[in-house]
């Protein structure tokens, strides 16, 4: 081999090293994250605003919450709850509802969005427009994910982003 070759694979080894370091070690000493409003175009001119938090399950893999406004031309607008897993790692028991309960013990079920067709099997969207308005403000909630040849999967939801999610439906268009 010559001389070239053997930078080039010294050079490899360290950078593979580096991100195997950085991809174990990421979650050390880290908060859980908290969920963030954000906007986006919906049409040239047309803000839209989404809330999006990234929670970990128990086994420490990266789920996407995303709870956004659906169907602005209607005056009654969906409210929808997508749940993003890690890809073949986990797949979404379709047609089953989501449960959700809250810290004092209220029990809820919403409506599986995607009951006959869903993008990708890790992907899993909810009906929470009669929901969360039933939902206290001041609890955390417990997500039951209907998952594949398992009981349902928990996703551990803080107060914090419980109150945003209110927020979301309550002052923005």
């Amino acid at each position: 081999m010559c001389h070239l070759q053997r930078k080039f694979l010294q050079y490899f080894w360290h950078c593979a090293l580096v991100v195997f370091l950085a991809l174990t070690f990421s979650g050390w000493g880290v908060e859980p994250a908290v969920a963030l409003l954000r906007q986006h175009h919906d049409s040239p001119g047309v803000l839209r605003y989404h809330s999006q938090v990234s929670i970990k399950d128990k086994q420490g893999y990266a789920w996407q919450v995303l709870l956004f406004k659906q169907n602005y031309n209607n005056p009654v607008r969906d409210l929808r709850l997508r749940l993003v897993g890690f890809p073949g790692v986990v797949e979404i028991a379709h047609p089953q509802p989501l449960e959700i309960e809250a810290t004092s013990g209220k029990l809820l079920s919403a409506s599986d969005a995607y009951a006959l067709t869903a993008p990708a099997p890790n992907v899993g969207e909810y009906e929470l427009t009669d929901v969360l308005p039933k939902l206290p403000t001041t609890d955390a909630l417990k997500l039951y994910v209907p998952v594949q040849g398992e009981k349902p999967l928990v996703l551990n939801i803080p107060q914090s982003v419980v109150t945003e999610w209110q927020w979301l439906v309550t002052e923005i268009d």
